[in-house]
Formats: C-alpha cells, sequence, structure tokens
C-alpha cells in the first residue's frame, strides 16, 4: 500500500482522522520542546560552582569561624601553662573578636583598592603568621598579641573572600549555590570548634589548637594562586581616605572593647563608659567626615570616602546590614547564655555542652541545601524572612526553659534557632553580594560583617547582664525574648527590601 494520499480525495472520516493525527503529533512535538524547555530551566536552575576556587574561599572563612569557638576549651590549659590571670584570659578570648570587628572596613577598603586576590592571601598570610606566633607564646602577653594579630589577618581576608566570591560567580544562581557551601563550611566550623578543641587538647595541648590553622592556611593559599586568577588592577584615581581609616578603626575597636569588658565588669564600670564613649565620638565623627568627602567627590574631589554614605541609599542594602546585626545579637548572645545555662544550670561538662548544642551550631548542613533550592526560585529575601519566623519561634521556646527541663523538650527551640540563623545568615550574605556594586565589594561586604560582629558583642554583653542580674533563669528568659523580638523585627526588614530590591529591578 502506499503511503502517499492526495488530501483532495480524502472522505470527510479520512480528513478527520487524518487531523487528528495532525493533533496528536503537534501535542508530541510541544510537549517535548515544553519538556526540553523544563529540563533546560532546571540546568538553569541548579548550576554547579567551580569546586576549587570554591574550596580555597571556604577554607579561609572556616579558619576565621574556628578560631572563635575552638579556642575557649583551651583556656584551663592556657592558665595553668602560662600563669595567666583573669583579665589576660578575656583577651586572649575576646581580643581576636575586638580587632576583627575594629579593622572590617579597614580591610574592604584595601581589598577594593588593592584587588581582593591580593588581600585574601595577605589576610591568610597575616592569620598563618599569627597562629605560630601563638603556638609559640611563652607569655600571656606574646599569646594576647598573636591572637590580636589574627583578628587582623582575619578582617582582611574575610572581605576579601565576599569579593572573589562575586568575581568568580557572577551568575545569580550560581552564586547562591557557592554562598551556601561557604557558609556552610563556617556553621561547621564554629559547631564543631568545641569538639575539636577538647580533641586536640587531649592528644597534643593547648598549643595544638592553634598548629592546626597552618596547614589548613597553607592549602587555602596554594589554592587561590593556582585557580583563583588575579582581577585587573582597580582603578586608584583618588587618594585614600586616611582620616576615614583613622577614625573608623578607633571608634569600631573602641566599641567591640566596651561591649566585650561590659560583661565581666558591667555597664557602669569606667573603662566600659570610656570605651563607650570614645568609640561612639569616633564613629560620629567618621559619619561627619565619610559625608563631607562623598560631597566633595562628587563635586570633582581628590579623595574618595572609606565608606561612601551613598551604599544606605538602597534600601534592600541597608535593611540586610541590618537583619545581620538583629540576628548576630539574639542568636549569638542566646548561644552564650545557653552555654552556662547547660553547664552551670545542668552541670554538663564542656564537651556535654558542645554536644548538647550541636543541634542548633550544625544547621549549616540542612539551611545550605534548603536555601540553596529556595532562593533559586524566589530569590534570597523570602528564605531570609523565613528563616527569622523559624528563628522567632525557637526562640520562645527557651521562655519555658527551666532547671529541670528536660534536654528532648529543649530539642524544637535549639533546631528552630540554629536553622533559622544559618538561614538568614546565608540569605543575608547573598543579598548583600547582589547588592554590592563590583568596585565596592570589599568596604559593602565589611559593613555587613561589622553589623554582625556588633550584633553579637551587644547581645553576649547585654544577655550576660540580665543572667547575673536576677535569676539566671529570669535572665534567660527575658533574653530569649528579647532575641524573639529581634528575628521578628528582621523579619519585616526582609520584607521591605525584598519590595525594595523587586521595584530596582
Amino acid at each position: 500500500m502506499s503511503a502517499a494520499y492526495d488530501i483532495d480525495t480524502l472522505t470527510g472520516d479520512e480528513v478527520s482522522g487524518f487531523d487528528d493525527l495532525l493533533m496528536a503529533a503537534t501535542n508530541l512535538s510541544a510537549h517535548t520542546e515544553v519538556l526540553d524547555t523544563t529540563r533546560s530551566q532546571k540546568d538553569v536552575r541548579r548550576p554547579k560552582p567551580a569546586l576549587v576556587p570554591l574550596i580555597a574561599l571556604s577554607l579561609g572563612y572556616f579558619l576565621v569561624m574556628l578560631d572563635v569557638t575552638v579556642v575557649n576549651v583551651a583556656i584551663p590549659g592556657i592558665s595553668a601553662s602560662l600563669g595567666t590571670g583573669g583579665t589576660a584570659v578575656q583577651w586572649i578570648v575576646d581580643g581576636y573578636s575586638t580587632v576583627f570587628a575594629g579593622l572590617l572596613l579597614l580591610g574592604g577598603s584595601l581589598a577594593d583598592r588593592l584587588g581582593h586576590r591580593r588581600m585574601f592571601v595577605t589576610g591568610l598570610g597575616v592569620f598563618t603568621a599569627a597562629s605560630l606566633a601563638c603556638a609559640a607564646a611563652e607569655s600571656a602577653g606574646a599569646l594576647i598579641a598573636g591572637r590580636l594579630a589574627q583578628g587582623g589577618g582575619a578582617a582582611l581576608l574575610v572581605p576579601a573572600s565576599l569579593g572573589l566570591l562575586q568575581a568568580t560567580y557572577p551568575d545569580r544562581a550560581l552564586r547562591a549555590r557557592a554562598v551556601a557551601v561557604w557558609g556552610v563550611v563556617a556553621s561547621v566550623a564554629f559547631g564543631a570548634g568545641p569538639v575539636v578543641g577538647g580533641l586536640l587538647i587531649s592528644a597534643g595541648g593547648w598549643r595544638s589548637v592553634f598548629w592546626l590553622n597552618v596547614p589548613i592556611a597553607a592549602a587555602a593559599i596554594a589554592l587561590t594562586l593556582w585557580r583563583l586568577p588575579a582581577a585587573a588592577r582597580p582603578s586608584r584615581n583618588r587618594r585614600m581616605d586616611l582620616l576615614g581609616q583613622v577614625l573608623g578603626t578607633v571608634g569600631l575597636v573602641a566599641l567591640a572593647a566596651g561591649l566585650n569588658e561590659a560583661g565581666a565588669r558591667g555597664w557602669t564600670s569606667p573603662l566600659v563608659l570610656l570605651a563607650l564613649g570614645v568609640g561612639g565620638a569616633a564613629l560620629l565623627a567618621f559619619a561627619a567626615v565619610e559625608r563631607g568627602l562623598q560631597a566633595r567627590a562628587t563635586a570633582g574631589g581628590p579623595r574618595s570616602p572609606l565608606l561612601p554614605p551613598s551604599l544606605f541609599a538602597s534600601t534592600a542594602f541597608t535593611a540586610t546590614a541590618a537583619v545581620g546585626l538583629l540576628i548576630s545579637l539574639g542568636y549569638y548572645g542566646m548561644l552564650f547564655l545557653t552555654t552556662l545555662y547547660f553547664q552551670q544550670e545542668r552541670g554538663f561538662s564542656a564537651l556535654g555542652t558542645g554536644l548538647a548544642l550541636l543541634p542548633s551550631v550544625c544547621m549549616g548542613l540542612l539551611a545550605a541545601p534548603l536555601f540553596s533550592r529556595i532562593s533559586a526560585r524566589t530569590g534570597p529575601y523570602v528564605p531570609m524572612a523565613a528563616g527569622q519566623v523559624l528563628g522567632t519561634l525557637g526562640f520562645l521556646g527557651w521562655l519555658f526553659a527551666g532547671e529541670h527541663t528536660p534536654y528532648p523538650a529543649l530539642l524544637f527551640a535549639l533546631i528552630a534557632t540554629g536553622l533559622g540563623q544559618t538561614t538568614t545568615a546565608l540569605a543575608a550574605t547573598a543579598a548583600i553580594v547582589d547588592a554590592a556594586p563590583a568596585a565596592g565589594a570589599g568596604i559593602a561586604t565589611a559593613v555587613f560583617n561589622v553589623a554582625r560582629q556588633t550584633g553579637s558583642a551587644v547581645g553576649v554583653a547585654l544577655f550576660g547582664t540580665f543572667a547575673t542580674a536576677a535569676s539566671f533563669t529570669a535572665g534567660l528568659r527575658l533574653s530569649a525574648g528579647i532575641a524573639a523580638a529581634a528575628f521578628a523585627a528582621g523579619a519585616l526588614l526582609a520584607l521591605a527590601a525584598r519590595r525594595d530590591a523587586a521595584a530596582s529591578r
């Protein structure tokens, strides 16, 4: 039988059958195109970031976050070995975060001016040399100096790390996945610090917590030089804002030092009041200098401000920076109190406390893939708001905690606050990197990290005061209520930032 037909000779039924066949073929073709389009869209939504550059950047941030907590468990050994007193111990722990917060703006400015890869490698080098100095320290003064230098190295590498993330992964969906991996590595480092520190100290003494940094930093430097190309040399048409750098550094260091001392000395201590006063005055002068330089630079002046006030013209940027402050105030302030709760109120050992907190501090393992999937469809602001709503509910769960509350009854509060904080932090980091101009990525991300460091210091100092002012349980519940309010306010700011970002697009 011939397969050729003359359409003019077909009967009505045959024409109908022929039309049905054409319709079926058309539908099959359209369905195939839809499947191909859907598959293509899925590939676009699920890009895979280049692995080696991401490992290099994540290792750098891993070191920074690990040293926030790993040294805490080494303090008894340090005190016995070096004969340190209370004030020296406090600066061994807090000096690192004080200098880190104080030099972040300077680190971000240098990264934008001298190149992100150069400052990332420089920061790693400073951090490594400082770790060696800490490991070899024979006195409390030498150890404190090493810890301060570690904070300086961290302040150089963190803004540069985020700037390199922006440059290495220009696609928004790709960058969201990279930020998720980068953030989960930091979360694991922070949560594993007490456990890793305990294992290292039991095997090799307190100096081993500093020796650990050396091979990790060396690997990060090697991978960075191998797979992260140096960007084009930044423009240096304008001179540096030296006055702004001095005022910003003095203000942030004094503010961080005052907040750290407030937890131990009290808010009315003359030293605390002096530090907070100097910090506040320096930051007010800094803001005035930056506004003046911005106006003169617009008119063709020779200097650019260290922190351009125009960055804060974006509601999305300002709201996201505020979110960073609020979540750090609530979460890290409560983390400080829950650590005391398990150790002092419940009698847990240091290792037992670290294990009890794992459901909270290791939620990055779940938050990273969750954030990656949601943000690919909605952008960063929806998971930012959702994470804070979840965190709010978790902190409300601490309102019912007491001296004899069974540990399983606390699991929801631990998991919800950890998952909510980590999801929000990942989303806020991605939003800041998205909003940052390419030429100012370092300073923009430095602002975000300054906000987070400030929030953490305020939370620890404030909640610590509540816990000692009355009964510990009453202070814990009051702090939990404030943390819940901070997260709820952050959720509203995230929604406002989403509207602003949508309007800008």
